[in-house]
């Protein structure tokens, strides 16, 4: 979440064009939305599968996975973007 207000404050900072905010944006977004999928499946495991089971495990590996594929694309993307605006 801080990245993200910083990425916007970055964004703002450097007024980036508008094709740059919708990628920022979308790839914030995709990191929100992933955790919020991650975070209920994990919750619905728990509930179904209080017990430790290996295919419950592998559920809620898979969906942090997913968070953390996307949180490594938004670093990506974030470096992309302003990683050239700052060193300038």
């Amino acid at each position: 979440m801080f990245l993200g207000i910083l990425a916007v404050t970055l964004g703002a900072f450097f007024e980036i064009s508008v094709f740059e905010w919708l990628a920022l944006i979308l790839i914030i977004a995709s990191v929100l939305i992933l955790e919020l999928i991650n975070t209920a499946i994990e919750e619905i495991v728990n509930i179904v599968s209080p017990e430790i089971q290996e295919r419950a495990r592998v559920a809620k590996d898979v969906s942090a996975g997913a968070v953390l594929i996307a949180s490594l694309a938004a670093v990506f993307i974030g470096v992309f973007l302003f990683f050239p605006k700052i060193i300038q």
